[in-house]
C-alpha cells in the first residue's frame, strides 16, 4: 500500500515520539543489549564486511588502526561467522576514495567520513531504522540525529563530534596583558597587545582549503550569520555575513594581527601545530588541540566564541558521520556491527581516546561526571544547542568545496567580502535548486 505524504509525515511523527520516549530510558540506563540487535534479515553463513575509515591519530603509535583492531576483535568474538576488514585513510583522501569506490561498483558495507547526503539521494543508503535498534537510535544527541536526517529519514549516523569555543596561550596573554576576549572589539585589541609584545601569530585564522568552511561558518554564526536561513535555504551573502568579513579584512587582517601567512592559505593542521609551539595567541579550537597543546606544555585558555556585542548566542559543532550500504546485501551483519559500535564502552574509547565528544545521551553523561575529561565539560555544556553545517543538503558537497577555495578572497587587500561572498551564494542558490 502507498502511503500519501500526510500519512508519511504523521509516521514520521509517530516514530519521533516513540523514539523520544526511549530516548529518555536510554538516559537512566535502561537501554537492551545491542549486539546482535540489527534490523531483521541478511543472508546465512560466513560474511565479511568491509569498513573504510579515517585517521585521527597524529601518527606512531596514535593512529585510529589500534581503536578498530580492538573493537573488531571484540566484536568477531561475540558473532561468529561474520568478519570485518577495516581499511585506514587520511582525511585528505577518504570523501574521495569513497566516492571513487561506490562508482565503481564497488561500495564498502560500512564508511565512516564527512557526508552521508549524496548517497542517501542516489538510494544507496540503508536508514537508520533499517539498521538499528530503537534504544541505539533514540540515543543520539538530538542535533545530531536531525543533521543526519535526508529529507525527514536518518542516513547519517553521528560518529564523533565537536565544538569549537575560542582558545587562547595562557602564558603568552600573561606576558602580553592581555585579556580574555568576549566581543570581537575585545579580540582584536587582546590580538594588538600580543602583536606588540612579540608574537608571531596574535590571531590564527585558516581560512585555507582544508577546512574553510568551518572556519567560516564559526565567525558567521558569532556575527548572527550562518551559511542558511530560518527556512534551510542558503543565505550565503546575508548583511550579518557580510558585516563579519568586512570586519574581519578590517580589524584583523588589515592590521596584521592575523601573522605572516595570508588566511586563504593557511590550514588548519598548521594553525594548531603552530599553536602548539607557542607561536600563536588564539584561535577557534578544536577539543583534540587540547591534548597537542598540552604535549608541547602549553597551558590553554578557553572561552565562548567572541560575538560582535558578547559572547557568541549559538556555538558551531561539527560531526563526522558513519553510513551503511546497501551495495552487497549484508543488512543484518551491518546492523550487528554499528549497534555494537554505539555501546558506551566503544563511544567512550574513541572519543577519549581522540580528545573528541561522544554523540549519544548516554556516554555524554557518563563523560561529563568523569574527572578524567573535565576539560572537555565546556564542549559538552555547548554540543547540544549547537549549530551544525547544512550537511543534510545534497549540494553542501558543492558548496563546501567553493568555500574552500574562495572565501579566504574576501580578507585580501584587494578582495571584497560582499562581492565573494555573493558568488559563492550564487554557486549555493544554483546547486540547492538543483536538488
Amino acid at each position: 500500500m502507498q502511503l500519501n505524504d500526510e500519512q508519511k509525515v504523521d509516521e514520521s511523527v509517530q516514530r519521533r515520539r516513540f523514539l523520544g520516549l526511549t530516548a529518555a530510558a536510554a538516559a537512566l540506563g535502561l537501554t537492551a543489549t545491542v549486539a546482535g540487535c540489527g534490523a531483521l534479515g541478511g543472508g546465512s553463513g560466513d560474511v565479511t564486511l568491509r569498513l573504510v575509515a579515517p585517521e585521527y591519530g597524529s601518527g606512531g603509535s596514535d593512529t585510529s588502526k589500534k581503536y578498530w583492531d580492538g573493537l573488531v576483535t571484540a566484536f568477531e568474538a561475540k558473532n561468529p561467522g561474520v568478519k570485518v576488514e577495516v581499511r585506514i585513510e587520511s582525511w585528505d583522501d577518504i570523501d574521495r576514495k569513497v566516492a571513487e569506490m561506490v562508482k565503481a561498483d564497488k561500495a564498502p558495507d560500512i564508511a565512516q567520513i564527512g557526508a552521508y547526503a549524496d548517497y542517501a539521494a542516489a538510494g544507496e543508503l540503508y536508514s537508520a531504522d533499517d539498521l538499528l535498534s530503537i534504544p541505539v537510535q533514540a540515543n543520539f544527541l538530538p542535533p545530531l540525529a536531525a543533521a543526519g536526517e535526508y529529507k525527514r529519514t536518518q542516513y547519517g549516523l553521528p560518529f564523533v563530534a565537536s565544538t569549537r569555543p575560542l582558545f587562547y596561550n595562557k602564558a603568552l596573554f600573561e606576558e602580553a596583558g592581555a585579556k580574555p576576549p568576549t566581543t570581537w572589539d575585545e579580540l582584536a585589541e587582546a590580538a594588538g597587545k600580543l602583536k606588540e609584545n612579540g608574537v608571531r601569530t596574535p590571531f590564527a585564522l585558516p581560512l585555507g582549503p582544508e577546512e574553510a568552511q568551518l572556519e567560516a561558518m564559526m565567525w558567521m554564526v558569532s556575527g548572527g550569520g550562518g551559511w542558511t536561513d530560518g527556512t534551510d535555504h542558503y543565505d550565503v551573502d546575508s548583511d550579518a555575513n557580510v558585516k563579519t568579513f568586512e570586519w574581519l579584512k578590517k580589524e584583523l587582517v588589515g592590521k596584521g594581527l592575523t601573522g605572516p601567512v595570508a588566511p586563504g592559505k593557511l590550514n588548519r593542521k598548521a594553525a594548531f601545530a603552530a599553536f602548539a609551539s607557542g607561536e600563536v595567541g588564539m584561535l577557534n579550537g578544536h577539543p583534540s588541540l587540547l591534548k597537542q597543546a598540552a604535549e608541547k606544555g602549553i597551558e590553554v585558555g578557553q572561552v565562548a566564541l567572541p560575538g560582535n556585542d558578547g559572547p557568541a548566542k549559538t556555538a558551531m559543532g561539527v560531526a563526522d558521520w558513519i553510513m551503511g550500504f546497501k551495495q552487497n546485501g549484508n543488512r543484518k551483519e551491518i546492523g550487528d556491527f554499528l549497534n555494537f559500535v554505539f555501546s558506551d564502552e566503544n563511544v567512550l574509547k574513541f572519543a577519549g581516546d581522540h580528545g573528541l565528544l561522544p554523540v549519544t545521551v548516554t556516554a555524554s553523561t557518563r563523560m561529563e561526571t568523569d574527572a578524567q575529561h573535565a576539560d572537555l565539560r565546556v564542549f559538552l555544556k555547548t554540543l547540544p544547542g549547537s549549530q551544525l553545517p547544512p550537511v543534510g543538503k545534497t549540494s553542501w558537497a558543492k558548496v563546501s568545496e567553493t568555500v574552500k577555495q574562495n572565501i579566504g578572497k574576501a580578507v585580501t587587500p584587494s578582495g571584497n567580502p560582499s562581492q565573494v561572498l555573493a558568488s559563492i551564494g550564487r554557486v549555493a542558490t544554483a546547486a540547492e535548486n538543483a536538488e
